[in-house]
């Protein structure tokens, strides 16, 4: 296997089956509160495959007419995202290895056919923090690269309970799901894979002031 890109980490197993199993239920209420809906593609208004919502005080959203963006709200709902829950804000602290707090994190929930294609993480202000993932249920199969999109690829198993750091030069490297697993996980009832990415979007008022 290639080396990674300098930066990223892949944490195995870094959640045990109750702490998986609390956090389940903290999405539960997440998706009560913000329902999942189907993202479309810029410009072409095509749906995307994975469906999707938000915790924190912003939220990232894509459409047909405005595109990839961050928002205060739900685009269907109008009502303002839910706030991370705790357990996700402890991850962060004990791995991104940053002195900035996440804004944003996305629940995406795959079933058996998802996909994600490959893409970078490119929509937030401030890059300096880690975009960190957390994946709950089935296997995927993750793809990762460099950071041109023609760049190699290397395509590992997420498990559920495993965290994804991507820090430094793997901030905008390439990634995406290539596949899931279906039945490899017993954690959610109906099968499918939950993934939690969590980032920093707007510079802190002390970056905006240095040099």
């Amino acid at each position: 296997m290639k080396a990674f890109p300098d930066g990223f980490r892949h944490l195995p197993a870094y959640l045990d089956i109750e702490q998986q199993r609390a956090l389940v239920e903290d999405i539960r209420a997440v998706v009560l509160a913000a329902p999942l809906y189907i993202p479309e593609m810029p410009r072409t208004g095509k749906p995307m495959s994975v469906r999707m919502t938000n915790c924190g005080t912003l939220g990232w959203v894509t459409d047909r007419e405005r595109g990839y963006r961050y928002q205060t709200t739900h685009p269907v709902t109008g009502t303002p995202w839910p706030p991370i829950p705790q357990q996700l804000m402890t991850i962060w602290r004990e791995v991104a290895d940053a002195d900035v707090e996440p804004e944003a994190c996305l629940v995406n929930f795959y079933d058996d056919t998802a996909r994600m294609g490959l893409h970078q993480d490119k929509d937030e202000q401030d890059l300096s923090a880690p975009v960190v993932s957390v994946s709950l249920g089935d296997t995927c199969l993750f793809r990762i690269g460099g950071t041109a999109r023609n760049d190699p690829t290397q395509s590992f198993r997420l498990n559920s309970g495993d965290v994804v750091v991507l820090g430094g030069r793997s901030r905008l490297a390439f990634h995406g799901v290539d596949r899931i697993f279906p039945g490899t996980s017993p954690l959610l009832k109906n099968g499918g894979r939950i993934n939690l990415t969590m980032r920093r979007v707007n510079r802190t008022a002390q970056a905006e002031t240095l040099p």
